[in-house]
Formats: structure tokens, sequence, C-alpha cells
């Protein structure tokens, strides 16, 4: 598998409810590196699930602009789009049944998933050593830890619930995409399994697919490497290596974290002080020198 790149400037998303126009994302700057794995958190309502669908072209960008790899997708077409998650980008929709045929095997499962990749590149590799494009069901399910013939042949509902989200994940990357995109993977999963299906989307970013999963779990975005803090609908925050990080926007706003904001509420006046040694302090201004300034 070759990772994907993502790359978002300004990214907007506007819908309508009840007559009114909602803000879901309100000029999202991000990038992805190819084969980087991150973790989108947020609060309920922030944008990130919005922020999901727009990388995987299912939402369309009310502005701004989006591109996964070589592919703007503010301009593809729906059949663009549609022949970029037959191939280049896999979706697991947030709970695992969504994504899963019940009437068919866990292998059946990948291997009907594979069948919306075009004819060149459904050439399936072989024990022997053929030429591969597309990977066995078999290699896929082992990827994400469900191999054995016995599993193979089990129907979604005899699998366990971390099995099931397993074989969601094999499903979405049954046409070796460069994109991996998931939605909740981890919910309503006990410990035991969610670290399973951790253990998965590794094997997965170390085969070189790039992954990008929503979670509200601090925990899940700790072993993703790298987090991406959506706040009202703009990214607010970054962590790196156990390390959180605020973000200068273009326009230069930052999110300030909650702790901060406890310290300076919503309309505080501050002085931006750059110091000698590189740093930056925010100073509050006093309400005695503001009224001294005001006379």
């Amino acid at each position: 598998m070759s990772g994907l790149a993502v790359t978002c400037r300004g990214l907007v998303y506007i819908y309508r409810l009840e007559g009114y126009d909602v803000v879901a994302l309100s000029g999202v700057d991000l990038d992805i590196s190819a084969g980087e794995s991150v973790a989108l958190l947020g609060p309920s309502g922030s944008g990130k699930s919005t922020l999901l669908s727009l990388l995987a072209g299912l939402l369309p960008p009310s502005a701004g602009r989006v591109s996964v790899g070589e592919h703007d997708l503010a301009r593809a077409t729906p059949a663009e789009l549609q022949q970029l998650r037959a191939t280049d980008v896999g979706v697991v929709l947030q709970g695992a049944s969504r994504n899963l045929l019940p009437y068919l095997t866990a292998e059946q499962n990948v291997r009907f998933a594979q069948r919306g990749v075009p004819g060149d590149r459904r050439r399936v590799s072989r024990p022997s050593g053929s030429s591969r494009q597309l990977a066995d069901p078999r290699e896929v399910l082992a990827m994400v830890g469900l191999s054995g013939r016995g599993r193979n042949r089990q129907l979604p509902q005899r699998l366990s619930p971390g099995e099931r989200q397993r074989l969601a994940l094999a499903v979405g990357l049954a046409a070796r995409p460069g994109l991996l995109l998931a939605d909740e993977p981890t919910s309503q999963l006990d410990t035991h399994a969610r670290d399973e299906v951790l253990l998965a989307l590794d094997a997965v970013r170390r085969a070189g697919t790039t992954v990008v999963v929503v979670t509200h779990d601090p925990d899940v975005g700790l072993r993703m490497g790298r987090t991406v803090t959506i706040r009202d609908g703009r990214v607010g925050a970054e962590g790196r290596r156990g390390e959180d990080y605020a973000v200068v926007g273009r326009d230069g706003t930052v999110h300030l974290p909650q702790e901060v904001l406890r310290m300076l509420p919503p309309g505080t006046l501050v002085g931006v002080e750059p110091q000698p040694d590189g740093t930056v302090l925010l100073v509050p201004a006093r309400s005695h020198t503001l009224l001294e300034d005001m006379q």
C-alpha cells in the first residue's frame, strides 16, 4: 500500500437546518503526510465527523480546498468521487454493522468490497506469487488480526464486537486504499477489544496506508501518534508524542486551552508581548489601567 497525503486550506462547510445556515466547519487548515496516523478529537458537534465526510468525498465543501493525493475533491465530479472511494480511499462508518453484509462470511464481505475496483486493478495475489493488484481477502483479514479459516468463514453476527469492528476495517482496506478513514472505530468496545482494533490500525499504518480516525477517547488519540482537536469548526490544537500545542491560524487566531480560558474569559483584553528569548507573553489589561486611559 502507498499512503496518500491530505491537504485542507480554508475548508468551509455550511448546511441548512430549519431555515437557518449552520457553519459546521469554518476555515480548516490541515496537512497530513502520506503514511501518517492521525486522530481527530473534539466534543460532539465540533465538526470532526463532518471533516471526515469531506475527506471521503461524501459531502461537498462550501468553500476552500481539500485534496487527497492528486485528487482535488472540490472539483471532482460525483463519478470521480465514487471511483475515489472504490480505489484510493477506504471509509469505515461508525458502527461495524453499517459496513458489513450480514448474510456473507468475513472473507466474502472483503471479496464483495473488492468488486467496485476497476478491472485493471482487480488481479488478486495468490500464494504462487503471481502479479498482484489487490490482496487476497485472507491477507486483508490477517492484517487486522482475523487470520484462520474458522474466522474467515464466520458470519458477522457470530464474531465478537471487537472482531466485527476489525472486519469492518478489513472491508475498508479491501481495495488497498492509500487513505483509510474510520469514524469512531473503538466506540462501545471494552478495553481489550479496543486495543485489538488499535493494533490493527497500527498494522495498517506500518503497511504504508495513511490512517485518519475520529474518536472521543483521548487514550486512542495517544496511540495514534498525532492528534488534531477540532473546536468550533476549526483546528484548535494538535498533540505530538503526548504534548499538546495550540495552533495559530492563518488569520492569527489561537484557540486557548480551557484552563487558560478560565483565567482569561472571552472578551478579556490581552497584550501580546514578544520576548527576547523567542517566547510570547499574554498580559491581561487591568481594569484600573483601562479606566485611566479612558479618562
